[in-house]
């Protein structure tokens, strides 16, 4: 039989108009629908109305909730696709990575709309807990999004925070989403709002009101070796150790435990509220250039030892006014230890050899303190 050319021509019409086919051009990330047409070992073969089969394998058939031995010829999958041809000629799909662009989307929503999520422990480090979202996605959540009183039990401090995140692992927690970046693969979550619907009222209240050098009341809800967290009109901000007193400050737990109510002045805020830095000490008057008035070099004075460090000791001579021994100013002879001929607490008699305004502290000198 032969075909005329106008029969090819009205038969290539008559196929653009058939609805069933149509000619697709995909790309990687395109989503698919596909029609299971053969199940083997490991490799699921789908039909997507195209030019040739799309494949699925590996550990790209894995998915939260789903079982590949429940999986039978004729079901419908939704698929993303990896590779729209490879050497074979094939097009490699993925189930694991669309059921982790809906989760992504369920996150998204839920982080809008302000909603709570049940999350499980996996891990901790030193910042906060690793968490499992629904089986595939990873979140964290920061010790200051935590609620603290589960874990600073009997206001604990640094060196049982870590047992207390241990005993976490495993566990269920509600929480909400506060900061989402897909392309960076970043969840940060918070157990806190959902334990307190009215502070994330107040918090957002706060940030519409608050300005630069404004003095709250707050409360400390974190110690930690570098300052303090405190949480003031709904508001959570960190005052760096830096800046929570004038006197030198080495551990901020000696100066403010959890749950103590402070006065804070905003010194910084940015990211919507998500950076937040406080000041306490510039709510209370410097007294350094009175106290110092009474020292001058050359003076005997006694101090406490308050710290050992390589290069010498720090002492503390009265409220707010500290010194340095240097190593070279402990004994004419060498020293591989400071702390063999030291120890914390110890009083020592010393000879001020220097008044620094600017490092706020006393050179001091212990071998010529008999001189």
């Amino acid at each position: 039989m032969v075909v005329t050319k106008k029969e090819t021509i009205n038969k290539f019409s008559d196929l653009i108009k058939d609805s069933s086919v149509s000619i697709k051009y995909l790309k990687r990330g395109d989503i698919v629908q596909g029609e299971v047409v053969k199940i083997m070992k490991g490799v699921v073969l789908v039909d997507l109305k195209h030019k040739s089969e799309g494949l699925i394998s590996g550990s790209e058939l894995r998915s939260p909730g789903f079982l590949l031995k429940d999986m039978k010829i004729g079901d419908d999958l939704t698929l993303f696709v990896l590779n729209p041809e490879n050497d074979k000629g094939q097009i490699e799909l993925s189930l694991r990575r669309t059921e982790d662009i809906r989760k992504w989307s369920v996150l998204e929503n839920s982080w809008k709309n302000g909603e709570v999520i049940e999350v499980t422990v996996m891990d901790y480090n030193n910042g906060g807990l690793l968490v499992d979202i629904e089986g595939s996605l990873s979140g964290f959540v920061p010790i200051s999004q935590l609620d603290f009183a589960r874990i600073y039990k009997d206001n604990a401090v640094e060196n049982n925070i870590s047992e207390s995140l241990n005993k976490l692992i495993g566990q269920k927690l509600l929480v909400k989403v506060i900061e989402l970046d897909k392309t960076k693969d970043r969840i940060i979550l918070s157990e806190k709002l959902v334990s307190s619907n009215d502070d994330v009222l107040l918090r957002n209240e706060t940030i519409k009101n608050i300005k630069v050098n404004d003095i709250l009341e707050g409360v400390v809800t974190s110690v930690t070796p570098y300052g303090l967290f405190v949480t003031a009109q709904g508001l959570e901000g960190l005052v760096h150790l830096s800046e929570i007193s004038w006197d030198k400050v080495a551990n901020p737990s000696d100066f403010y435990k959890i749950g103590d109510e402070v006065k804070v002045q905003l010194i910084s805020m940015g990211d919507d509220g998500k950076r937040v830095a406080y000041s306490i000490k510039r709510l209370q008057q410097d007294t350094w250039d009175s106290i110092i008035s009474n020292y001058k070099v050359g003076q005997i004075v006694k101090g406490t030892v308050q710290k050992i460090v390589d290069y010498g000791v720090f002492v503390r001579i009265a409220e707010g006014v500290n010194g340095l021994i240097h190593i070279s100013e402990l004994s004419d002879e060498p020293i591989d230890d400071v702390s063999k001929i030291i120890s914390i607490g110890q009083e020592l008699e010393l000879k001020v050899l220097s008044i620094s305004p600017v490092e706020r502290h006393l050179g001091l000198s212990l071998k010529k303190a008999s001189i």
